[in-house]
């Protein structure tokens, strides 16, 4: 079943449940002004860089009982939910930055793809041609979108 979706808890506190929406297959519609904004990311522990996103949404998708629903997002929630969606779409916050900010984290960059394969190395995690075969896994028509 081709699902693209993500969770979203603005809050970032588990104990506030009612915050936290599931988005299924979302498509953002509708987009209003541009604000910059300091982003991280848990793929990317301790690096943060400025993003340039829309401030105002309107965000299309499912909820978990399949039932169609709309959203009119600002700020902090619109840049979350745009920060997310290009997650499903194999976008990362860095892809977003200008070229200047990206290339003032190239070091660190480099030190965590390092660090990663130093992990391969010790067998902590898949070589690189395990990681690809479960990719392939999880694609519709078995092939692999993923580049090397």
């Amino acid at each position: 079943v081709p699902l693209r979706l993500f969770i979203m808890n603005a809050t970032g506190s588990a104990a506030e449940s009612a915050a936290e929406h599931v988005f299924i297959n979302p498509e953002i519609v509708r987009r209003k002004g541009s604000a910059e904004g300091e982003e991280g990311c848990l793929s990317i522990p301790g690096l943060y860089g400025q993003v340039r996103r829309s401030e105002q949404i309107v965000v299309n998708a499912f909820d978990l009982d399949g039932q169609e629903f709309e959203m009119d997002l600002e700020d902090l929630e619109a840049r979350v939910v745009q920060h997310e969606n290009d997650h499903i779409d194999g976008v990362l916050f860095i892809d977003r930055m200008t070229e200047t900010a990206r290339r003032e984290l190239e070091p660190r960059l480099a030190d965590f793809e390092a660090q990663f394969r130093r992990q391969q190395a010790s067998g902590a995690i898949p070589p690189d041609d395990v990681l690809e075969r479960t990719l392939r896994g999880f694609e519709p028509d078995g092939v692999s979108t993923a580049s090397s």
